[in-house]
């Protein structure tokens, strides 16, 4: 029976809560305050830790503090019970480490399954510890700080933008971090004559606008949709927050600052070496290998994906469907030699 530390010092939440464990076949343990929480939490070894943030002796906070930096207790998951909406409560609890939140009045099954969620992914990093000599750490850190950035986007304002509207601008000065909700986003530079180049296209779950923000700088790109768009705005300052505070999550986007800097690099290296062909070839594979085999793109947005001019790609575009590589209809290009197009000689 999995064991689980209910910290809370309303006692009719506290035995509401407790009641609800137990007949949903867990063991629950209460605590009235933060200070006999973390006694108990350090004597009973629970499978998970909910903890009201507001209490007497010691808050939420505190309490998410001591059992961290214990060896003991550092890895038990931890879920945040707040009452308060705000995201100053979510920015300040995931940075400090929490694995995630409940505000009051919470719904019982959320509740249950957000508990169930925390635990068996807890089970999975310790199982998979097992395999991998002991980096227990390590797997640990690395969830912490992708559900850190995940909650980075909750609560967020949410902007929606038409195909071809721009969402910032090369030089311009960072206000947000940018999350795509839905859609695709190309990130593009732009030449002094006016030309294009895509370096990157951003898919639903990625993070835009951050190197900026890290370098305390102008957008050394721009951004605008591909598609219909929906983008969460995240205030640069609740960006610092919880990259400067949280360890996990500052090495998670200095691992994305590295992955960016090597995806410009290769793409530097084909701009310069790779014929047209196999250019073009390229940024059809990476489309199909983002998008599926149908592909919905403006010709001058691929152009600039491959880094040719439109009248070159239309060219090439004619060559690869006269020899069965992909099909054109109505716009749409449809992949159907993939494994042709890898392999696509220079």
């Amino acid at each position: 029976m999995k064991k689980i530390l209910v910290i809370e010092d309303n006692q009719d939440v506290r035995e509401n809560l407790a009641e609800i464990l137990s007949l949903s076949g867990y063991e629950a343990i209460t605590a009235e305050n933060g200070k006999i929480g973390v006694e108990k939490a350090q004597k009973e070894d629970p499978d998970l830790i909910l903890c009201d943030i507001m209490m007497p002796e010691l808050d939420g906070y505190g309490v998410l503090h001591i059992l961290s930096r214990q060896q003991k207790t550092a890895d038990i998951p931890f879920v945040f019970l707040t009452a308060k909406a705000e995201k100053e409560d979510f920015r300040k609890g995931m940075s400090l480490g929490a694995d995630d939140y409940i505000v009051k009045p919470f719904d019982d099954i959320s509740l249950l399954q957000t508990i169930d969620a925390r635990i068996q992914k807890s089970e999975r990093l310790r199982q998979a510890s097992t395999q991998g000599n002991g980096t227990l750490d390590r797997f640990i850190d690395e969830a912490k700080a992708l559900d850190a950035i995940r909650h980075l986007s909750d609560n967020r304002e949410v902007r929606h933008y038409k195909k071809k509207d721009l969402i910032f601008r090369e030089g311009e000065t960072p206000r947000w971090l940018y999350f795509i909700e839905k859609g695709k986003v190309k990130i593009f530079k732009t030449s002094d004559d006016g030309r294009e180049l895509i370096v990157k296209v951003g898919q639903p779950g990625d993070f835009l606008g951050f190197i900026a923000l890290f370098k305390e700088d102008s957008y050394p790109e721009s951004a605008a949709a591909l598609e219909d768009c929906s983008i969460k705005l995240v205030p640069k300052q609740d960006f610092a927050a919880l990259v400067f505070g949280n360890r996990d999550v500052n090495v998670r986007f200095i691992k994305m600052l590295a992955n960016h800097i090597a995806e410009r690099e290769q793409q530097l290296i084909e701009l310069a070496y790779n014929s047209v062909r196999k250019r073009v070839a390229t940024a059809l594979v990476n489309l199909c290998e983002q998008s599926g085999p149908h592909l919905h793109f403006l010709r001058e947005d691929l152009a600039a994906l491959a880094g040719t001019a439109k009248e070159t790609l239309i060219r090439t575009l004619t060559d690869f469907k006269n020899e069965a590589l992909i099909e054109i209809h109505d716009g749409t290009i449809s992949i159907l030699k993939l494994d042709k197009l890898k392999g696509m000689p220079n």
